[in-house]
């Protein structure tokens, strides 16, 4: 019994021993082992750019729909077959240049008549203010002196038997017959000096008015069928270029409707529509910058209109920009871009928009490298933006280096290389 004891104690006693053993070597592995050796600090490469001093603009770009500088659509007052064309598409005209002439035989005739008409009406008017008028004048003043002169050798007859009566040389009847001959002549003498005065005062002021009259009305139709004679001659308005000519020679040309088109595109009109806030930053006689075709080639101008209303449809306001066009480059009608010099700054610092960091709360920053090669982060004040550059107008001076791409997650403080 104490033998089996025996056994059982050595066989339970293996495992603990084992375990003993086991748990030894692990000290000793453990004992022998060396601590890990210190990780390099990592250095994070970027892309760097140096704050500039120099020139920025604030310019307001925009679409834009060209306008001619003029525009003449030409519609003939009447309607006549069309005789002959003088000019045809692309032509260039002067103002006051024949373009087009309307079957006018008719008008011709009329202005014919109606001169011969208004050259009676002037002869007319000749013959009553210098022949008739001063004739029927002269003899109302003839008149008016032989009735004086009749009615004076009366009076003297009738004072004359008037003292014979009173004497008793001569009966009373010769008296009275005496003085009813001088009161007729006296009466003859004050209607021929009624009349001379109603001649020379209304008399003559309403034949004139009536002369006048007739030769103003001979005038009038006479200039009437000298206009609708010249209406058959179609004439341009402006200089410029035809653009248009619907019509051939022969077709019936209608009165309003129209003939011909001729612009003046020696200067041209970009009308651009643009937000309030950006109208605000521009004026007239800003300069601009017309920009055109596959090509982007540009052509200069200027800030000529800038609406004081906003257009009621779209709520922008219209803007013109003006611009020469010498060599007819810049087409009406086609769509351009615009860009407008709102705002120049000199001596400004300026660093890639791409350096700029903007947080939640709207506050911006940039990664200034500093000279121990690490990117320091730093709050700044952006001020004018022009393409891919951005003006900083407060904390960052001239010649300092910024991240300008790879800040975006960089903590502060990190070693960077560029």
């Amino acid at each position: 019994m104490i033998h089996g004891l025996k056994n059982m104690t050595a066989r339970t006693a293996r495992p603990f021993v084992l375990i003993a053993a086991l748990l030894g070597v692990s000290t000793v592995w453990t004992g022998c082992s060396r601590p890990e050796a210190a990780q390099p600090e990592p250095i994070v490469t970027v892309q760097a750019a140096t704050a500039e001093q120099r020139t920025i603009q604030r310019i307001v770009t925009a679409s834009a729909l060209l306008y001619p500088l003029q525009q003449a659509v030409i519609v003939p007052k009447i309607s006549a077959p069309i005789e002959k064309f003088y000019v045809t598409r692309g032509s260039h005209v002067h103002a006051g240049e024949l373009l087009a002439l309307l079957e006018n035989k008719d008008l011709s005739a009329a202005v014919v008549q109606s001169q011969g008409t208004y050259d009676q009406a002037q002869a007319a008017y000749v013959t009553a203010t210098q022949v008739n008028l001063p004739a029927d004048i002269q003899t109302a003043r003839l008149n008016v002196q032989a009735t004086r002169q009749a009615m004076h050798a009366d009076r003297l007859v009738y004072e004359s038997r008037l003292k014979l009566y009173k004497a008793g040389a001569i009966a009373r009847n010769l008296m009275d017959q005496s003085h009813v001959t001088y009161i007729q002549s006296r009466n003859q003498y004050e209607i021929a000096l009624a009349h001379l005065k109603a001649l020379e005062a209304v008399g003559k002021s309403e034949q004139l008015k009536a002369a006048e009259g007739q030769l103003t009305t001979a005038k009038g139709q006479y200039l009437a069928a000298q206009a609708q004679y010249h209406y058959s001659e179609i004439r341009s308005p402006i200089n410029g270029v035809v653009t248009d000519r619907p019509l051939y020679e022969g077709q019936m040309a209608s009165a309003g409707t129209p003939l011909l088109t001729v612009m003046n595109i020696s200067h041209v009109v970009a009308r651009a529509h643009i937000s309030p806030q950006q109208a605000a930053l521009l004026k007239a006689g800003d300069p601009a910058t017309i920009t055109l075709g596959q090509d982007h080639e540009e052509v200069t101008g200027k800030v000529s209109v800038v609406s004081p209303a906003l257009d009621p449809d779209s709520t922008t306001v219209q803007v013109w920009v003006d611009a020469g066009n010498p060599d007819d480059r810049l087409k009406p009608g086609a769509t351009v871009q615009v860009s407008m010099v709102a705002e120049t700054v000199r001596d400004a610092v300026v660093i890639p928009a791409s350096a700029v960091l903007t947080a939640s709360d709207g506050s911006t920053s940039v990664m200034v490298i500093g000279a121990d090669h690490r990117a320091h982060q730093t709050s700044v004040k952006t001020g004018i933006r022009e393409g891919d550059e951005v003006q900083i107008t407060s904390g960052l001076e001239p010649g300092q280096k910024v991240v300008a791409e790879g800040a975006y997650g960089l903590p502060d403080g990190t070693k960077v290389k560029f």
